[in-house]
């Protein structure tokens, strides 16, 4: 069953859980999510990115994901992560997505809440969820969240990056977004260290804002960090590296140990299938997601 995002976090608001958002670019990636998902009795949130959508990509990724829906008995949900350009947000949305994430997080106030105003006014008009970012999370391929190495300036999160609560309650009231992606110390990649959440900052937003709160960069969090973010009103958490990583160095280790490369792919990527189905398992059950369906 297709359903929206903001359906999705509504449960999760209420009762303290996350959904976790899986970003996936093909169907071993769909398959590990939605069979872990179906037997934990998880909402499925899969989640696409423009790379994987261009040329025929979103014909393919789309037609799979809404079969899945059909398939199987748990409640999903079709997102677009990180747009930054209106025609692709259009586009999803004509194509059958039920969620999309407008990206204007680098841009000054303004410009973001007038852009992700006419997102939402869009999107709402034809039943779909709109989810944007507030304050501007990173990408962390070589950075820590403390600032204290040599790459610190590119990699992480300045305190003027971080998102103000003095701005949620004005940047909601004029988008009327659905959920709200916050900076809080996380960033998108892998940590060479071990991140600091602002959960003091966290918990001031969490007291102003009447929408549900997202949190980017849940790869490589720990777990007590990300349950005590769960606690102060984070209800969806967006997961790709640590998928990505069971994917490549399942096939990786695979590849590497057989001498037949005519090996039907079904079984070249069982090791990996395993590895992403155990990421999966993990995330679900600490963000309190399983058992809600």
């Amino acid at each position: 069953m297709l359903v929206t995002m903001k359906e999705m976090l509504a449960d999760a608001r209420e009762k303290r859980y996350a959904v976790p958002g899986f970003d996936v670019s093909n169907y071993d990636m769909i398959k590990a999510v939605m069979d872990v998902c179906e037997e934990e009795r998880s909402p499925a949130l899969f989640m696409c990115l423009k790379p994987d959508l261009q040329s025929r990509g979103i014909n393919f990724i789309t037609a799979m994901l809404k079969e899945a829906a059909k398939a199987y008995t748990v409640p999903v949900c079709i997102h677009l992560d990180h747009a930054t350009d209106f025609a692709d947000i259009r586009q999803a949305i004509d194509f059958g997505f039920t969620s999309v994430m407008y990206d204007g997080s680098v841009l000054p106030f303004d410009q973001n809440a007038a852009n992700t105003k006419q997102v939402c006014d869009y999107a709402h008009a034809r039943g779909v969820s709109v989810e944007a970012e507030l304050g501007h999370v990173g990408d962390g391929i070589a950075g820590t969240s403390d600032g204290k190495h040599e790459d610190a300036a590119a990699t992480d999160h300045p305190e003027d990056s971080l998102t103000d609560p003095k701005d949620v309650e004005r940047f909601i009231e004029i988008t009327d977004v659905d959920a709200l992606a916050v900076a809080v110390g996380t960033v998108h990649g892998v940590y060479r260290g071990t991140p600091k959440l602002r959960l003091d900052r966290l918990e001031q937003i969490d007291r102003i804002s009447r929408k549900p709160l997202v949190l980017h960069g849940g790869s490589g969090t720990p777990d007590d960090q990300i349950r005590q973010a769960i606690a102060l009103g984070i209800c969806k958490i967006n997961i790709f590296s640590e998928v990505l990583n069971a994917l490549n160095s399942g096939l990786k280790e695979k590849l590497n140990s057989i001498e037949n490369l005519s090996m039907w792919p079904v079984f070249v990527y069982e090791d990996a299938q395993a590895r992403m189905r155990e990421v999966v398992r993990h995330k679900i059950r600490t963000f309190g997601s399983a058992g809600r369906v």
